[in-house]
């Protein structure tokens, strides 16, 4: 990779010599609210390439870096989804788990609670009544 980067480096080096060599006029530069200096234009047009490919490069990063966070965003959205459909699914199971019978429900049917519940009201109903006949 370095190797290649050398190569282009190289190149356009090269490139910009030549233009500077086959354009050895000079050239005035009217930039509309002033003027510069006489210049050589195979220079200028050297200076004009750079400006270019460096407003270029910035532009392709602000693009890029737009187009970056469109994307993080749409995944972001889809992980959202995700995460919306699994806690959906975990709340049906938690309410089927709260909603379901117990173990004594399940083995002695639903009564069997009721009948346990009156055992115990009648057994601390006699506490109470030999309680109050010691008094």
């Amino acid at each position: 990779m370095r190797f290649v980067l050398f190569v282009l480096l190289f190149l356009s080096f090269a490139y910009s010599l030549g233009l500077v060599l086959a354009n050895n006029t000079e050239v005035g530069v009217n930039l509309l609210f002033s003027q510069a200096p006489t210049m050589n234009l195979g220079l200028l047009l050297i200076l004009c390439l750079i400006l270019g490919i460096v407003i270029g490069i910035l532009l392709a990063l602000l693009i890029f870096r737009v187009l970056q966070n469109k994307w993080e965003i749409s995944r972001l959205q889809k992980v959202n989804a995700n995460l919306q459909e699994q806690l959906t699914q975990a709340n049906v199971v938690i309410d089927r788990q709260a909603n379901a019978p117990t173990v004594e429900e399940a083995v002695y049917g639903s009564t069997a609670t009721n009948v346990h519940d009156t055992a115990a009201v009648d057994v601390n109903e006699s506490a109470t009544l030999t309680k109050h006949k010691r008094d």
